[in-house]
């Protein structure tokens, strides 16, 4: 059976703080709810640092 996760993914500058922030919040928030299992989250970023 395929994977039925929703894929999330947040996206800034330099994936340093606010991507990874995000992703960290959303997993922290989702765990908390139950529905963590739903999701496949990951953080990235546009520049080349």
């Amino acid at each position: 059976m395929p994977d039925q996760r929703t894929r999330l993914l947040f996206v800034c500058l330099g994936n340093i703080c606010r991507s990874p922030l995000a992703e960290g919040i959303f997993l922290h928030l989702a765990r908390q709810r139950g529905f963590a299992d739903r999701f496949t989250v990951d953080s990235c970023g546009t520049g080349g640092w």
